[in-house]
């Protein structure tokens, strides 16, 4: 079964058509594999670069890391790149590797199924295709949360969450509200704080926040990316080197933690106002949640027409936000920037594996995943960006590129006859999560705040070690009796093996 000529032709379904999923698709493509189907609910590529587009958007990741490594982009205008430049560069790549052409937009998978070895999927248009293999790209911050605020359809003004932004509704010289302080909250307060009238932040808790200056990237930059593709290159791995130092502060003590620390704490005492500063000082050490990246952010706050709010919001009336000391803050504009379901991940798309498990009895107490890409009793099916991936402040595009070209390595299998199915055991699959419970004691974000890392058992849905481990443990060889493995047709005669 070695020869090409002897090798199957497999198909494939991608749902979603954001960062993972266009990476899944060219990794394939690459490899040959061109019976390969990418359905996207909305009507362009792009996914969460596509989907928000509120003011002060940017990455928090450096450019020329948060870039594919095969298609390195050398005219990234800052060093971190802003939300619409990212969203260009996504439909460029679609462009130029030809996705569009496999590409069903504006068409919504509800449900699929595996039985007789092939998944079969419905979409909302009732359309039904049937696949050998099915891979889930939805992304993980994707299902918009509203938070639950009496009297928020009351409000006479408009409203709107940071993934919807609307760009039609006024914001210069308006009084604006922005609930929430996590990075998009941060990033909308510095792209409107110049331009509003009054901006009202409502903080819950205090965030962490890392002064990194976005500085612009010059044009003698631009040519010598162009004219040395190879400094481009060098580039991406200086940078993934220097995340890869930076996030062992938070699967592990040690001076990188400190340092990290001492930044942030450094970075607070910029806020001259003592109350103020205060009022920004977390409870919680730096790194339990998501580092905020921001050189501007403190400045913003410490403006005249911007007020930061600390004490919680009771209801909301026609004319403002009423907080839990009585006071009416009266607003032209609400921005709501209350994060997204963590936990969603395909859902509340259908899947059923084998046996009629549905996913959500399969993940009753919170999503699993083995190695972060499959699970057990859904053959065949895996996942980019599952629970479980690394997350955190890297690039999710280099995470993305190590599960395509596993899951690769699994199709290849497949075409070469080593197996009609494929999924990992619930043996496996438990003592990978034992594993991950033995190492999270060590890492920061146990230490001792809330965040939309935990899951429902209490602990993130993160991988406890570095990125680099990750690599290492996906480009490994599985071992398959780890898997179980199902050849149930003979191939040219061979006998059935399992």
């Amino acid at each position: 079964m070695s020869t090409d000529s002897r090798r199957r032709t497999p198909s494939v379904a991608i749902i979603g058509a954001g960062m993972s999923g266009m990476c899944m698709a060219i990794t394939l493509l690459r490899a040959g594999i061109s019976d390969v189907t990418v359905y996207e609910k909305a009507s362009e590529v792009g996914g969460t670069w596509r989907d928000n587009t509120y003011p002060g958007l940017s990455c928090d990741v450096a450019s020329r890391f948060y870039q594919y490594t095969f298609f390195p982009n050398p005219t990234w205008t800052r060093f971190f790149s802003p939300g619409a430049e990212i969203q260009s560069y996504f439909t460029q790549v679609a462009d130029d590797f030809g996705l569009r052409g496999l590409i069903r937009f504006d068409t919504e998978v509800v449900e699929a199924a595996f039985a007789e070895h092939k998944w079969r999927i419905r979409t909302a248009g009732g359309e039904q295709q049937e696949v050998d293999f099915l891979i889930s790209a939805t992304g993980i911050l994707r299902e918009p949360r509203y938070p639950d605020i009496n009297g928020l359809n009351d409000f006479r003004g408009p409203v709107m969450h940071s993934a919807r932004w609307d760009h039609s509704v006024p914001t210069t010289g308006e009084r604006v509200a922005v609930i929430g302080t996590g990075s998009t909250g941060v990033q909308i307060v510095c792209g409107l704080a110049q331009t509003s009238a009054r901006l009202e932040m409502f903080q819950r808790s205090p965030q962490w926040v890392v002064p990194f200056p976005n500085l612009p990237y010059s044009r003698r930059t631009d040519v010598l990316r162009r004219h040395l593709p190879a400094s481009g290159r060098l580039a991406y791995r200086t940078y993934q080197v220097v995340y890869e130092i930076l996030l062992r502060a938070m699967v592990e003590p040690g001076w990188q933690r400190t340092l990290l620390g001492n930044l942030c704490r450094a970075n607070l005492r910029t806020v001259r106002d003592p109350e103020l500063r205060r009022k920004l000082t977390p409870d919680y050490e730096p790194m339990c949640r998501r580092l905020i990246l921001s050189d501007g952010f403190y400045r913003a706050l410490q403006r005249d027409n911007v007020d930061l709010v600390t004490e919680a919001i009771d209801h909301v009336e026609p004319r403002g936000i009423v907080t839990a000391d009585g006071v009416l803050h009266e607003v032209d504009v609400i921005a709501l920037a209350t994060g997204f379901d963590a936990h969603a991940y395909m859902r509340p798309m259908r899947l059923t594996g084998c046996d009629g498990v549905s996913v959500d009895e399969a993940w009753a107490e919170g999503p699993k995943a083995y190695l972060g890409v499959a699970m057990p009793n859904f053959p065949n099916m895996f996942m980019l960006m599952g629970p479980h991936s690394p997350l955190g402040n890297y690039s999710l595009i280099a995470v993305a590129e190590t599960q395509a070209d596993h899951i690769l390595g699994w199709i290849d299998r497949w075409r070469a006859g080593q197996f009609d199915s494929v999924a990992p055991t619930q043996a496996a699959t438990d003592a990978f999560y034992a594993e991950m419970r033995a190492a999270m004691p060590g890492t920061v974000w146990t230490t001792g705040c809330t965040s939309w890392y935990l899951g429902a058992d209490g602990l993130p849905e993160l991988w406890p070690w570095t990125p680099a481990r990750y690599g290492e443990r996906l480009g490994e060889p599985p071992a398959l009796d780890r898997y179980e493995l199902r050849h149930v047709r003979p191939i040219d005669g061979e006998k059935v093996s399992r």
